[in-house]
């Protein structure tokens, strides 16, 4: 005959299903389900009197308050998870506590546990982890203003994530890296050079768009504190097509860029005028997509017509047509059909000079008759 399950054994079942519907009310983003979930669990916990099953529960409940917004009440149950020296060798509880003091605005008690999680985590093999403490612990140091700091740990995450081959984040915890080594005065500009350069080297790992934009605008920023303008540029040109489905971060990335081409126009003379003009035009073309997206029709069109200058003076033919039709598209919304039809002609005009360009001209010669009909109607 089956001995049945003794009072320990069911309420160790309990204690498990509730911490396990709290975890996925966690994930389903379901907060108040899982603190309920916890608080029973731990209730149970307290009944069964086994310390490890208590202080796994006492952490369940402590880290979720912190992700909550409620730290200090979560650090009051961290703080329970694990008393005494062993605290010291559990790198979850060490982040946590970290995240509670970061939180509460205690940054240099925060940076501490985070310094002793990225040790944990070292020592276990968890590279990604690591990294993460790390970055959370430079963080901590730049709220500090302590740049010095800030940029050792920033590396320190980048080789982490290297080891870990995560070189997205690597890419990242670089750019921080060159920033806070940039503001702390304490390295030489080769050294910063250097992390900057490294960083790109891993920027094709980064699929997400706009943290791509996000991370070539920040380095084409440090780059120009370096006075390095002609890098600079190349960053900047290099954000214009993963920041374009972003119009506020666009907008950032035309701002620096053409204040890096100026620099660069005015100091190196060596990229020569034609290239710069060019340069221009792309800029002035960028900026006025940014102006469609933003629904100002008047600043789109100043720019498009500054665009196309800048590609007639440089002959770039396959951009003035691309610009004309624009151009041309925004005038019909705006009930100028005249004008739309001298933008159609002119890209026709240019279209000549284009190769393989058959198909477009019967494309365009379709939208100029309707153009036309407009006219007439009218």
């Amino acid at each position: 005959m089956r001995r049945g399950l003794i009072v320990s054994d069911i309420q160790m079942m309990d204690i498990e299903e509730l911490s396990s519907a709290g975890h996925q009310a966690l994930m389903e983003g379901r907060t108040e389900h899982a603190l309920r979930h916890f608080k029973d669990a731990l209730k149970a916990a307290d009944q069964l009197q086994d310390s490890r099953v208590l202080q796994a529960c006492s952490f369940n409940l402590g880290a979720t308050y912190v992700e909550v917004g409620r730290p200090q009440k979560g650090l009051d149950f961290l703080q329970r998870a694990q008393p005494g020296p062993k605290a010291d060798r559990l790198p979850d509880l060490q982040f946590n506590l970290a995240l509670a003091h970061n939180a509460l605005g205690q940054w240099q008690e925060a940076a501490a546990h985070f310094l002793q999680a990225a040790q944990l985590y070292r020592s276990q093999g968890d590279g990604g982890s690591e990294g993460n403490a790390c970055m959370e612990m430079s963080h901590c140091y730049g709220k500090g203003q302590d740049w010095c700091l800030a940029a050792q740990g920033f590396l320190r995450a980048a080789g982490s994530y290297r080891v870990a081959a995560i070189l997205d984040s690597a890419a990242i915890a670089l750019k921080e890296a060159g920033n806070s080594m940039i503001q702390s005065h304490q390295f030489s500009c080769d050294d910063v050079i250097n992390v900057l350069a490294e960083c790109l080297s891993f920027k094709d790992n980064i699929t997400e768009q706009r943290t791509l934009g996000e991370l070539l605008l920040s380095v084409g920023m440090s780059y120009c504190q370096l006075r390095c303008f002609r890098e600079a540029v190349q960053c900047f040109q290099q954000a214009l097509d993963p920041a374009a489905q972003c119009p506020l971060l666009l907008a950032k990335v035309l701002q620096n860029l053409g204040a890096a081409l100026y620099s660069v126009g005015q100091f190196v003379s060596a990229m020569g005028s034609l290239g710069f003009r060019n340069d221009q035009a792309q800029c002035f073309h960028s900026l006025a997509f940014v102006g469609v997206q933003l629904g100002d029709v008047e600043e789109a069109v100043e720019s498009f017509i500054h665009a196309l200058q800048g590609f007639r003076d440089t002959e770039n033919h396959l951009a003035q047509v691309q610009v004309c039709e624009s151009l041309a598209k925004l005038y019909l919304r705006q009930r100028k059909p005249i004008k739309a039809v001298q933008l159609y002609k002119q890209a026709l005009s240019a279209l000549t000079h284009c190769q393989d360009s058959s198909d477009h001209v019967q494309d365009l010669v379709e939208t100029l008759t309707s153009a036309l009909q407009q006219i007439k109607s009218s």
